[in-house]
């Protein structure tokens, strides 16, 4: 049953904790706000621009950034190429701890560690509103809110599978090296 409401849970945490799917809509929308006021990530008046593609990463994206204009004032631009007459202040990518960790442990291994400062949630103009959530919770919320999508299948390289594979033996692994980043100094 659902840790709050007594009812049908969607999603269970690695300490067994369940959520319904209220619950867990609620928990994922008070992660976002709290990831970006921890980050310092919005400022009022800012104006973010992020691609809209059709798979779930960027279909949450919207759906969080939507949810952050409501909140804050800010603007929202949808981006169409990298250049200069964006007009955006902040650029904000549908990154998730899935894929900051494999890029983070592919950096490692090609022993390029002199720049893993770029994986922080903020780079510069670069934010990363979704980089402390899984790509399964990413998903959920999206097929709970009813988001279009497309779902494809990923190809995914060895290096990939293998923290995929670490993942299901010890869970949080994939939370563990965003931690690890998130400790160095700025």
């Amino acid at each position: 049953m659902c840790y709050q409401c007594e009812t049908k849970p969607v999603y269970e945490f690695t300490n067994k904790r369940k959520l319904c799917k209220n619950c867990f809509a609620r928990w994922f929308q008070k992660k976002v706000f709290y990831t970006v006021r921890k980050f310092r990530m919005l400022k009022q008046d800012d104006t973010v621009g992020y691609f809209r593609k059709n798979d779930f990463r960027s279909a949450v994206l919207e759906d969080v950034l939507e949810m952050l204009v409501e909140n804050r004032r800010i603007n929202l631009r949808v981006i169409t190429q990298l250049n200069g007459s964006s007009r955006a202040t902040k650029l904000a990518l549908p990154s998730t701890a899935d894929t900051e960790s494999y890029e983070i442990i592919r950096s490692v291994i090609n022993d390029d560690i002199k720049n893993l400062r770029k994986f922080q949630p903020i780079n510069k103009n670069i934010i990363k509103p979704m980089c402390l959530f899984l790509d399964a919770e990413i998903k959920l919320y999206a097929e709970l809110k009813g988001l279009k999508f497309k779902s494809k299948k990923e190809n995914k390289d060895k290096i990939s599978k293998f923290i995929d594979d670490l993942e299901k033996k010890h869970p949080e692994i994939k939370r563990a090296v965003i931690n690890g980043i998130l400790g160095l100094e700025n």
